[in-house]
Parts: structure tokens; C-alpha cells; sequence
């Protein structure tokens, strides 16, 4: 590790954890200087079916039952949902729109390392000091990954250590530092797309599998291996003229996508058993009696009203408002780099110059003709050590490179689904992981003239989504 990339990631571990002090001093500011608009949040009945491990304790036994409600208090909107599984697992059908990777780390943590505390403020207050815990300490290593990835794409250790510490007083921090599934989802997405870039396919599987562990959307990370499995079947088949190396690539391809999507399919299924099987017809839930039952599709329809176009209502307008700043961030991001190099948006990358695919040929060339993954590994390391001249190139040609390509992609796939199917004010959270938000950022804030006054204009919307939603969401008051 070079001296230079070593500074910086001590640095951004310092801003990570800097900025997630900030963020809980301020939810503590806000929840003691104002009532909630909702009391409900300690609430907590008896579990429908009493888990053995789970050992309840009333508040009056407990050596600091204030500071027990206190913590159970700042359990609000869906950090509620998500300690509740973790505390009674998956009580009704609505529970399942929400993926278990959280609650189970919640429930480990709480009763592995933190039981100690449960006689000093409560079983639910360890939970939830659980979810705080984890979300607050992923963050700092989710920080840490997205600086190692801008650095092999960007090739500029400046511009990766901007767009780092953006990241980590991004617009949506309030929900990187509840009980809310960003995090988790932000730190096996990013980590993923590192390996992934470090040409370690097999580990890039397992995190991203564990990003679909904690969303749905992790789904969407299986883009990645088709974006390099296609292009490295068009290596194998009209470069190199092998039709079997082709056929090679495509089914390692088809089988690390299926990987992903195994942690989604595996949860549907686990829903089915437990709603559908064992039920009489007349009692099954609609979903139930689909010939591909989708559980999810049908929770969001049916108690949430996702779906395309539903959200397009005139009531709707200030919503629209609320995710217009990161939609127009995202929007200009994919435009600037669609203006500034057409030919290889346009193209998918096929008609990239040869050197810039040769710099990023874990996506897009075969190393070896037996793909021998020493030699992608040595192509890779090149990239975080490059020599000083070639380290202060321009952040522009870093993130309008080929390389940055799929995350373009992808970063306009999840904007057009906030968009059109999501609530939209979802899309502050939604997006806030997406890689390119964060480059294009940074690399106008050193772009002269305009480009660089808007630079200003970002820093003071995050600044302002940081107060208003630690104000708003610490106190049951609607944010995202």
C-alpha cells in the first residue's frame, strides 16, 4: 500500500467516524429539545410465538429503565419493523418486505455479545442499541470501501478520498446511522464491487449475495457480472475466435448471477412455506395462489401501493420535491458522462480504445486464454500504487473512463425505478450508495468557473438534509 493511499484511508475512517458522532449527537440534540409527533415507539406486546431465546424482561426490573426507554423511544418508522423480527421473527405477511440480514445480526449481537446489558436497560433496549451499533461501525467500513473502488476507478487517490468524505456526510446520513438496512446494503455493495475490481470474483460473489441478503435490490448487483460476462464473451469469441472459452465465460457468468439472486429466491420461498403451506384454500393470501407466487411484489402492491406510475398524484408534489435534489444529482451524473464520452455510453463500452478496457480488464478482457486470475490480479494492483505523475491525472478522465461505465448504468436503472415505481422520497436513501453521485461530485468541485460553485450547492443540500432529517425522523415526523 503506498504511503499516499494509506493517509487518505485513515482519513476517511477519521471523517467516517466523525460524521457519525455528528449524526447521533444530533438525533440526541433533537429528541431531548422536542416531543415526538408519535409516543407509540416503546410499545412493545407480547411476541405472537414466544422464541425461546428470547428472554423478556419488564422495564421495572431493569437497573436504568430510563435510559432503556430512551433508547426504545429513538425506535421509529421502520427500525421498528426491524427489531421486531429480530426480537420475534416474522410475525405477519407485511414483515416480509423487509430482508433479514439485519434482524439476524441484531439478534446475534444482542444476544452474543451485548446480553450483559439486558438486566441494565432491557431486552428491546439491547436490541435496538444492537441495530445502532452495527449500522453506525458498518458505515466506517463501507466508507473505507468506497475510497478503495474510486481509487481504481478514478486513478486519482484526491479525487477518491472527495468523493469518500461526500459519502460520509451524504444527504441521507440519518438512516446510515439508525436501525434502518442502508448500511448493511452500502457495505457488502461496495465491498462486492471492490473485490469484484480487485479481481476476486468468487468473494465479489459472497458480499454482493449479502447485499441481496439485506435488500431487495441487491438483485440489481448481479448487472455487474453480466456487464463483464458479455463483454468478455465478445472478447473470447471475436478476438480470440475460441466459441468454448466463450461458452466458458457465460456459464461462470450465468452461475455468479444466480448466486445473487439465490438470497432473494430463498426468501420468497421461506415466506411461502410459512403464509401459504398448511393453510385451506379459502385462508391462503391472493398471492398464495399466483403461478409464480411473489411475495414481495405483493406486499408492496398491496400495503404500500408501490408500483408504476401509482405515485403520480398531485398530493404527491412535495414528496417529489423532497427526492428532486439527488434525482437532478443523479440526472446530471449520467448526462455529463454521457456528453463527454458518447461513444462508449452509447456503445455499451464496445468501442472504448483498447488501453482504456486494458486498464479495467476484470470487466471487459480475458487476461490469459486460461484466465489465469494471478494475471488479473497483477493488472489490478497497478492501479492503487500508480506513480505520482500518473496519480494526479485529472479527476474528469478517471470517472468519464470506460471503467466507471456499468456504475453509470446501473446508477440510472435504480433513478428511473425511484422515479417511476418507488415512493419517491425514498430516493434520498435509494441512491445515496450509488458510487458515480459521489464522482461527479467531486469532480466538479474542482472543475473552474460554474462546475465549481455547484460544488458549494452540494455540500449545503447534504449539510441541510443532515439537520432536517435528524430533526424530522428522530421525532416520528415524515423525512424519506
Amino acid at each position: 500500500m503506498s504511503p499516499t493511499k494509506s493517509h487518505h484511508e485513515s482519513t476517511v475512517i477519521k471523517y467516517a467516524i466523525r460524521s457519525r458522532l455528528l449524526v447521533l449527537s444530533l438525533i440526541i440534540l433533537w429528541r431531548t429539545l422536542l416531543s415526538p409527533y408519535d409516543t407509540s415507539a416503546p410499545i412493545n406486546p407480547t411476541c405472537l410465538s414466544q422464541h425461546p431465546d428470547v428472554v423478556d424482561q419488564p422495564q421495572k426490573h431493569v437497573l436504568f429503565p430510563r435510559l432503556g426507554l430512551a433508547i426504545e423511544a429513538s425506535i421509529v418508522w421502520d427500525s421498528v419493523y426491524y427489531v421486531r423480527i429480530a426480537q420475534c421473527g416474522y410475525e405477519y405477511e407485511q414483515f416480509y418486505a423487509f430482508f433479514p440480514l439485519l434482524p439476524l445480526c441484531i439478534s446475534l449481537l444482542s444476544r452474543k455479545v451485548l446480553a450483559p446489558l439486558i438486566p441494565v436497560i432491557g431486552h428491546r433496549a439491547v436490541l435496538g442499541l444492537s441495530g445502532y451499533v452495527i449500522n453506525n461501525v458498518g458505515f466506517v467500513f463501507a466508507a473505507l470501501y468506497l475510497y478503495r473502488l474510486s481509487v481504481i476507478i478514478l486513478k486519482d487517490h484526491e479525487a477518491a478520498l472527495r468523493a469518500s468524505i461526500l459519502f460520509c456526510f451524504n444527504p441521507a446520513s440519518i438512516f446510515y446511522s439508525s436501525i434502518y438496512s442502508e448500511t448493511l446494503y452500502a457495505l457488502f455493495s461496495l465491498g462486492g464491487l471492490y473485490h469484484l475490481m480487485s479481481g476476486k470474483n468468487a468473494i465479489a460473489v459472497l458480499w454482493l449475495a449479502l447485499s441481496g441478503f439485506s435488500r431487495s435490490n441487491g438483485m440489481l448487483n448481479a448487472g455487474y457480472f453480466c456487464f463483464q460476462t458479455m463483454h468478455q464473451a465478445y472478447d473470447a469469441v471475436f478476438l480470440r475466435k475460441r466459441a468454448f472459452l466463450a461458452m466458458q465465460v457465460l456459464v461462470g457468468g450465468a452461475l455468479r448471477c444466480i448466486c445473487i439472486f439465490v438470497p432473494f429466491v430463498a426468501f420468497q420461498a421461506y415466506g411461502y412455506h410459512n403464509i401459504c403451506l398448511g393453510h385451506f384454500p379459502n385462508e391462503m393470501s391472493p398471492w398464495c395462489k399466483a403461478r409464480v407466487p411473489m411475495l414481495y411484489n405483493y406486499i408492496q402492491n398491496h400495503y404500500w401501493g408501490v408500483g408504476f406510475l401509482k405515485y403520480f398524484q398531485v398530493k404527491q408534489l412535495p414528496n417529489f420535491l423532497l427526492a428532486s435534489p439527488i434525482l437532478s444529482l443523479a440526472l446530471c451524473s449520467i448526462v455529463h458522462y454521457a456528453k463527454s464520452n458518447p461513444e462508449n455510453f452509447f456503445s455499451l463500452g464496445f468501442h472504448a480504445p483498447t488501453e482504456e478496457k486494458n486498464s479495467a480488464a476484470v470487466l471487459f478482457t480475458l487476461s490469459h486464454e486460461n484466465r489465469n486470475l494471478k494475471a488479473k490480479k497483477q493488472v489490478i494492483k497497478q492501479t492503487p500504487t500508480l506513480p505520482p505523475e500518473e496519480s494526479k491525472l485529472p479527476a474528469s478522465q478517471g470517472y468519464s473512463s470506460v471503467a466507471a461505465l456499468p456504475y453509470i448504468f446501473h446508477l440510472g436503472f435504480m433513478a428511473a425505478t425511484a422515479f417511476f415505481v418507488m415512493h419517491v422520497q425514498v430516493a434520498t436513501r435509494f441512491l445515496s450508495f450509488s458510487p458515480p453521485l459521489y464522482w461527479f461530485a467531486s469532480y466538479i468541485m474542482k472543475s473552474p468557473g460554474t462546475y465549481k460553485r455547484w460544488g458549494y450547492v452540494i455540500w449545503t443540500y447534504s449539510a441541510a438534509y443532515i439537520l432536517l432529517g435528524s430533526l424530522l425522523f428522530s421525532n416520528f415526523y415524515p423525512f424519506t
